[in-house]
């Protein structure tokens, strides 16, 4: 059976059809994104993962969806080896079951079935219990691997093995076998004949097989394995023992940062603790194979924290040799949040003073700003990885940086009059005094793809607002956004707050950023809706504001006026066609079809070069119709659109609910009541009356500048300016007073009396 099994394996010996993964023994992946190119990965299984939270059996639907990633590995062509704890509780499953078994019998037979409830167990000797537990491990791995057309060998290993030479080339050998056929070896020591560890027994440069985890490093050494993932029950590697007050999980672990850890005690299971792991992880790493410990226990990640590491995922801690130069993206986050409240508290005039100092920087440094850019255009284009629209996007011009400028300036005006701005005063009872005033949200995240307009924008609201300000750019932009965010520091030097406005340069993955909630406050991504909806979906507790889509729709009522209707429809789709507030739908009152205006509205489209896509009922009116529209729900971006002919306003409304996405929606109509109906009905951010859809803008609104519009229903809604970087906190000012005080039996009596918010009141405002 076995040696059909081996057979059968055999054939089922894959050859990669992707990029060749692996790369040359020697040396670590220096960074998380480079373990996609892993191919011999080691996976340790500590106790804490394999057992059962009372330590006697295996913990199988954990075990089940560990087993799953590592198949799934294998059958895209990685080399996986297993090192594993559990034969230990599994024997003592297996013979505290034959104990009370034989004990029962025999109490039955000699004292009666009265004094059942008196048995006790023996201590279990753990030698026993693993000689009787290594053949059910070892059964239970090859069921359930089986199920995924997997094959696996068990290999019991001592620390012997690893010490004599021969026995080591034999170890060797035989696992390189086995993963050419394409077998997943399963490693274990053999718990029942090895000796009690000797302590501080290390040779020289080699690890003791002390516990599972000097195990899998030394085999991970000796087979030049490129990744050890290593599992246990906590998240990672801590500062400071987990669950201590001040307790950060480290992200990333340098060889020389072992003196700023504080070690907690071992796992509740299993020989070794955190100590343990990272002495084995370091001897790893410093053997050339790269190291993450992780947790293989939390029923929210288990069933893909191996495929998350492997993805370079942020999951757990990620020991490297290559220590970056500037700071990780946690650090800067806390850098930006403690210049942020500094920022916060300064006069208004001194924040106002920062704008337009960034203001008038951009204008000095013009030609630096422009040639940056250039470097960033001529490779894009060199490469030719981007659209049309996204290029436009990325250029500046004298004339963009100068709108730009116009556009900070109108901000440092703004920012005189919005942090500690009272919005309500009660005087809740005499000398009891309440007030409600604007206050920063805390540390924004803007994420933003090739826009690097956006940078000095974004800078200028967080600058007025007094947030903290994460900036996440994309590698398009990266020249030009370096020096756009250099002068933004040089602006904010000049009071002091320096660190304030943050530009992450590392190779962070935008869905390891929106993991951070509690050093993040707001998320703002800038881009397409696909990028607006990867960054909903992976936010992690940390509020997104924007809009996934722009589908804009413009109604053209049989009371239109024509020159207002080619004005409004020509603008709002041709103006700029890859804005989100373009027209990306055109609806038509039945009345409207086969008249001049018709024609007209036709031609202009034509002359633009839009491509019309017919709605469903638009294409029953033709006989040679545009091509059918495949989804009445889509943003194109570009020079087309989509026409459709609805019966009435009403019907109009309905169709927007329907398939509009909340943004910008326009009624071209000369009957005022009409175009009331439409504006109460319709519940989309922006609702216009003979206005172009192009409006929908901070800028035009006179907000200076945004962050983006925004379609939720909470909060800022439409384009978000200065005003939808705040929120509010209380502010309560006393003479001692208590709730005691105003109880049945107490002397004070509320008034809640609203006062005038230009009152003064005692006191200096808070505004933090």
């Amino acid at each position: 059976m076995l040696l059909r099994r081996l057979s059968l394996c055999s054939r089922l010996t894959r050859s990669l059809t992707q990029a060749p993964l692996g790369r040359a023994h020697g040396s670590s992946f220096a960074h998380r994104g480079e373990l996609r190119q892993a191919k011999r990965i080691v996976v340790k299984l500590g106790s804490a993962v394999v057992t059962r939270g009372d330590e006697c059996g295996l913990a199988l639907g954990r075990l089940a969806s560990i087993v799953e990633q590592v198949a799934m590995l294998q059958n895209q062509g990685r080399e996986m080896m297993i090192v594993t704890s559990g034969a230990v509780a599994f024997g003592k499953q297996r013979l505290r079951h034959e104990i009370l078994l034989s004990q029962s019998v025999r109490q039955a037979l000699h004292t009666g079935h009265n004094q059942l409830k008196d048995m006790s167990l023996p201590v279990l000797e753990a030698r026993a219990c693993a000689a009787a537990g290594q053949s059910g491990l070892m059964a239970l791995y090859e069921a359930m691997f089986t199920q995924y057309s997997t094959c696996t060998a068990q290999v019991l290993v001592t620390n012997l093995d690893f010490h004599d030479d021969q026995k080591r080339r034999n170890l060797n050998s035989t696992l390189q076998e086995l993963l050419r056929m394409n077998i997943v070896p399963i490693i274990n020591t053999n718990d029942a004949v090895v000796p009690p560890p000797e302590p501080n027994s290390d040779l020289q440069g080699v690890i003791s097989i002390k516990d599972n985890d000097s195990l899998a490093a030394r085999l991970a050494v000796e087979m030049k394995a490129d990744l050890l993932i290593a599992l246990s029950d906590v998240e990672g590697l801590y500062n400071s023992p987990p669950g201590t007050d001040d307790a950060k999980l480290i992200d990333i672990f340098y060889p020389g940062d072992q003196q700023s850890i504080t070690y907690g005690t071992k796992s509740r299971v299993g020989l070794g603790g955190m100590e343990a792991k990272v002495k084995a992880a370091l001897w790893a790493l410093q053997g050339g194979t790269s190291v993450v410990i992780a947790n293989g226990t939390h029923p929210k990640v288990t069933g893909h924290v191996i495929t998350d590491i492997v993805e370079g995922k942020k999951v757990g801690t990620f020991f490297s040799e290559v220590k970056p130069a500037g700071p990780t993206v946690e650090q800067q986050t806390e850098m930006a949040r403690h210049s942020g409240r500094t920022l916060a508290s300064l006069h208004p005039d001194q924040r106002s003073e920062i704008i337009c100092h960034l203001a008038e920087l951009l204008t000095e440094k013009k030609e630096e700003i422009l040639a940056a850019n250039k470097m960033d255009m001529d490779l894009a284009v060199s490469t030719g990885q981007l659209p049309p629209a996204m290029l436009k996007r990325l250029s500046l011009s004298p004339a963009k940086l100068n709108s730009l400028a116009i556009g900070l300036r109108q901000i440092a005006v703004a920012a005189q009059d919005s942090v500690g701005r009272v919005l309500r005063r009660t005087r809740v009872a005499h000398n009891l005094e309440l007030e409600q005033i604007t206050v920063p949200i805390g540390v924004l995240l803007v994420i933003f793809e090739a826009r690097p307009d956006c940078l000095p924008q974004v800078s200028a609201l967080a600058i007025a607002s007094g947030n903290a300000l994460l900036l996440k750019g994309g590698k398009e932009a990266a020249n030009t956004n370096r020096i756009l965010h250099q002068l933004t520091q040089e602006a904010l030097s000049m009071h002091g707050v320096r660190e304030a406005v943050q530009l992450v340069s590392t190779r962070e993955e935008v869905e390891d950023l929106c993991r951070l909630d509690k050093l993040i406050d707001l998320i703002i991504p800038r881009g397409s809706s696909q990028l607006v909806r990867d960054i909903q979906r992976a936010a992690k507790g940390i509020p997104v504001l924007g809009h996934s889509e722009g589908i804009c729709h413009v109604y053209i009522d049989a009371e239109a006026s024509v020159d207002k209707v080619i004005k409004i429809v020509r603008d709002s789709k041709c103006d700029y066609p890859a804005a989100c507030n373009a027209m990306e739908t055109l609806l038509i009152h039945r009345d409207i079809l086969r008249t001049p205006l018709f024609d007209q509205i036709i031609d202009m489209l034509r002359t633009e070069r839009v491509k019309i896509h017919a709605g469903p009922r638009f294409a029953s009116y033709l006989t040679f119709s545009p091509s059918e529209a495949k989804s009445l729900r889509t943003e194109y971006g570009d020079l087309e659109c989509c026409m459709e002919v609805v019966d009435s306003m009403q019907e109009a409304v309905d169709h927007i609910h329907k398939y509009g996405s909340s943004h910008t929606d326009v009624i071209v109509t000369e009957s005022e009541d009409t175009a009331e109906q439409f504006l109460q009905q319709l519940d989309s951010a922006c609702v216009f009356w003979n206005a172009s859809s192009r409006f929908a803008d901070g800028y035009r609104f006179g907000l200076g500048a945004e962050v983006g519009i925004s379609t939720a229903r909470i909060h800022a809604r439409g384009p978000v300016g200065l005003e939808g970087l705040l929120t509010t906190k209380w502010v309560l000012r006393g003479d001692g007073h208590t709730a005691a005080d105003f109880s049945e039996h107490g002397t004070m009596k509320y008034l809640h009396e609203n006062l005038p918010v230009t009152q003064p009141l005692a006191g200096q405002r808070d505004s933090n």
